[in-house]
């Protein structure tokens, strides 16, 4: 997990993980966040599964890198996946918590920090007795209390905060569930065919409906008339976790897709116990092709109207 920033305009942003789980601790190179044993045991985040009604105890520990004290607000925050390309993010302290952010609880609040030093915090986590089963994801944030001016143009400050994932699962049935949704098409292509490669922008929505955390993969075919194969492929640019109950916006671009063809392209999301697909038809017309037949459709509409007009001049006579 590394660095991640908030902005103030003035109210705290979205704080943003890694989209990866590295194999270490929590760590922007100036302080770091982990379990308290994750040096003995090489346990970065921390791994829970509790039954409702259950209080869990464990510790998170502080390192300060530098060569000054640190102060830093220590709180719980929920997880969910960003809209832009799915990546792994927590709530500000402001925000509603509804699960880990909720129910976990630091000794401390505000600790700080000597410096090249650590600091031990013990937390509780009690799950409510009516606590949903499935997986709940979040993490326990060190947010450093210095606010910085921004060095761009626009008139921000940032706080940085560097936090431990948690992931907790509250026992009971797990339903996953995955659909792939609301898929359009955009093309763009030359306005004289041949003279220029077009592409199409594939767009969807990958939804996860059900409690548990998955790991999806998403193939794309496309087929023209006939059946005939126009593409087929696995998609790179996939979230490594889609978190329970979190939808995402992705595309994919189809660089060299036909500049004259009838067909239907086909999305199919899958993770461990569970597959689904959707689709889209398309038809793909040059702008030049488009333009005549609409100027020859138009001309046609202009004679059946006056050919209509002399009909009815005849007919009064």
């Amino acid at each position: 997990m590394r660095k991640f920033c908030l902005t103030l305009l003035p109210v705290l942003a979205a704080l943003l993980l890694s989209a990866v789980p590295p194999a270490h601790a929590a760590d922007n190179g100036n302080w770091s966040v982990y379990p308290s044993s994750a040096e003995l045991g090489n346990r970065p985040y921390f791994y829970l599964s509790a039954d409702p009604g259950t209080t869990l105890t464990d510790q998170v520990t502080v390192t300060n890198k530098t060569a000054a004290p640190l102060t830093f607000r220590l709180y719980a925050a929920d997880a969910y996946n960003t809209e832009r390309d799915g990546g792994f993010a927590v709530r500000t302290q402001r925000e509603k918590q509804r699960g880990v952010g909720a129910w976990a609880r630091p000794e401390r609040d505000r600790v700080t920090v000597p410096a090249r030093s650590s600091v031990t915090v013990p937390y509780t986590l009690t799950v409510p007795e009516g606590a949903e089963p499935g997986d709940h994801p979040g993490a326990l944030v060190a947010l450093d209390e210095r606010i910085a001016p921004s060095s761009g143009s626009v008139a921000v400050s940032v706080q940085q905060a560097v936090g431990a994932r948690v992931y907790l699962r509250v026992n009971g049935p797990t339903v996953p569930a995955l659909s792939v949704e609301d898929v359009r098409l955009t093309h763009a292509k030359p306005l004289v065919p041949g003279t220029g490669e077009s592409s199409t922008l594939i767009s969807y929505t990958l939804h996860n409906r059900g409690n548990v955390t998955l790991s999806p993969k998403v193939a794309l075919k496309a087929e023209g008339l006939f059946g005939r194969d126009l593409l087929n492929r696995n998609l790179k640019k996939i979230p490594s976790e889609l978190l329970p109950r979190q939808k995402i916006r992705l595309t994919e671009r189809w660089a060299g897709a036909p500049q004259l063809e009838w067909g239907d392209i086909r999305l199919t999301a899958s993770a461990r116990g569970v597959r689904e697909s959707a689709g889209a038809s398309f038809f793909a017309l040059p702008w030049l092709v488009a333009a005549v037949v609409a100027a020859a459709l138009a001309g046609t509409g202009v004679w059946l109207r006056v050919r209509h007009g002399r009909a009815r001049v005849l007919g009064d006579a």
